[in-house]
């Protein structure tokens, strides 16, 4: 008879569970900090939101800050005619649902297998979109590569779905934009899901004004510029490098290559700095990176992935496809 009597676990959750761990207090949540960053960041976005909302209204480009009338980050415009607030509100929840939505995807994920995370901090910003994101903090070891896989690839597509369903629904909104109209002050480039987005609107609904126009001749609804972001947002983080999502999917699937395939990415994106110079930037932060994380163990090699993950790897790569664009600020 064998000594070895207990169950074998059946399913990546249970193995995880046998896995022992060091024993440590419940993680302590700050969540007046939360809820305070929450609401700075909804007032933030909302006072850019209300801005894009104007210059809509206007025929001009969401991102123009041209009107000199107006303060760059006009919350003291706001405030004297707190109605342009409600004009805010479609950007503001279409961001806000974005990162909301693709933090909680990493966060929920790191509750199912135990690990010890923080909620969503948001950040509140003077930016052109009012914030620069939110993120999560996770204080404990992830034990096994199946975690370390659907804790990575969780935000990315839950962020990707919500972001897909506001432009599908904004694109509607938006208008063909007026001949002589200047340019934006911050000329944004457009990533494929656009385009599939403008044939499927174009099919479905003929008779829209924007039907058949190319992306440059449309006029976007704030939403749509929300949804936008939230696309750019999703490309950065699917990078395969270092601690972003795509170097985590990464890591779980082929730990050995993490390594060379991080520092390819970073030349690749100095190389594209080449057409568009915000790519030098973040260059510069994969580098810092993958110095930072060169010993940094992500996860223990063995248990090895199930080969299910694969799939869902090739799912994270095509939405990497989708949302990246070589030019997403077209500075030069």
């Amino acid at each position: 008879m064998s000594e070895h009597n207990s169950p074998i676990p059946t399913s990546t959750l249970e193995y995880y569970q046998a896995i022992p761990v060091p024993q440590r207090r419940p993680l302590r949540q700050r969540y007046w900090l939360h809820m305070l960053l929450l609401a700075l960041t909804c007032f933030t976005t909302l006072v850019m939101g209300a801005r894009m909302q104007y210059n809509f209204e206007h025929n001009r480009p969401a991102l123009s800050v041209a009107d000199e009338s107006i303060p760059y980050f006009p919350a003291s415009w706001a405030w004297k005619h707190p109605a342009r607030f409600w004009g805010g509100w479609p950007f503001a929840m279409t961001v806000m649902l974005f990162f909301l939505s693709h933090e909680m995807g990493h966060y929920l994920y790191c509750r199912y297998y135990g690990i010890r995370a923080t909620l969503p901090f948001f950040i509140p910003a003077p930016t052109p979109i009012g914030t620069m994101g939110a993120v999560i903090l996770i204080r404990s070891r992830i034990r096994t590569r199946a975690a370390l896989f659907d804790v990575g690839i969780a935000g990315p597509i839950a962020g990707f779905v919500v972001a897909f369903l506001a432009l599908l629904i904004s694109f509607g909104w938006s208008k063909p934009a007026i001949y002589g109209i200047g340019p934006a002050d911050l000329p944004i480039g457009f990533p494929l899901i656009f385009h599939v987005v403008r044939h499927m609107s174009a099919g479905l609904r003929p008779e829209n004004a924007t039907a058949g126009l190319a992306l440059g001749r449309i006029l976007f609804h704030p939403a749509a510029i929300g949804a936008w972001v939230g696309m750019y947002a999703t490309a950065l983080n699917l990078l395969p490098s270092g601690q972003l999502d795509g170097g985590h999917i990464v890591y779980a699937l082929w730990p050995r290559a993490h390594r060379a395939i991080s520092w390819a990415t970073a030349a690749g994106l100095v190389y594209l700095g080449r057409f568009n110079y915000a790519w030098w930037f973040w260059g510069a932060v994969v580098i810092v990176m993958n110095i930072l994380g060169y010993r940094q163990q992500q996860a223990p090699e063995y248990p090895l992935l199930p080969a299910s993950r694969w799939f869902f790897g090739f799912v994270a790569l095509m939405i990497l496809v989708l949302t990246f664009t070589i030019s997403p600020f077209q500075t030069n």
